[in-house]
């Protein structure tokens, strides 16, 4: 999360980014940002294009979506306040995810879903039924032990999750 994300787009697309994700609260105009990341080429995989994504946090209307979709391929959701780690998870996020599923499908968009923050080895079954597409874990992983292990750990849990889902 940066201010002035557009000021600073060269730098992560020149360092080899594909995928850029911008807080819709940091920043003045987001679509603008948006249309940029459009126009820039992936110099990873130039005939692919960018990855463009916008981040809210968790007390961020989701009203701001729906004018942003038509420039998105992801949407993240925090489940925490950005700025440090270890936060529990916000209940009020299930809620979220479900009302951003909604408007994603009412608009008929093939838009990623992601959930980022307060995902430990406790809650990752009940948040990966949710139906994120992407869900982001720090400190469940990089706990200072054996990170491959929980790693595995949390793969497969999204793996039983997402197979009792459907």
């Amino acid at each position: 999360m940066i201010e002035d994300p557009l000021s600073q787009l060269d730098a992560f697309v020149s360092a080899g980014a594909d995928m850029v994700t911008i807080h819709v609260e940091s920043c003045r105009h987001p679509h603008r940002v948006l249309q940029a990341l459009g126009k820039m080429t992936n110099i990873n995989a130039p005939e692919r294009g960018l990855l463009r994504g916008i981040a809210l946090n968790p007390g961020t209307p989701l009203d701001v979506v729906a004018p942003l979709l038509d420039e998105v391929d992801m949407v993240f959701l925090l489940a925490v306040n950005p700025g440090w780690s270890g936060q529990g998870f916000i209940p009020a996020t299930t809620r979220r995810i479900a009302a951003l599923l909604d408007i994603i499908r009412q608009r008929e968009k093939d838009i990623l879903v992601g959930l980022d923050g307060g995902i430990t080895q406790k809650n990752i079954d009940e948040v990966a039924r949710l139906g994120a597409d992407i869900i982001v874990t720090g400190s469940a992983v990089f706990d200072g032990k054996a990170a491959a292990q929980n790693a595995g750990f949390m793969m497969n849990a999204v793996v039983q999750a997402k197979k009792a889902r459907f």
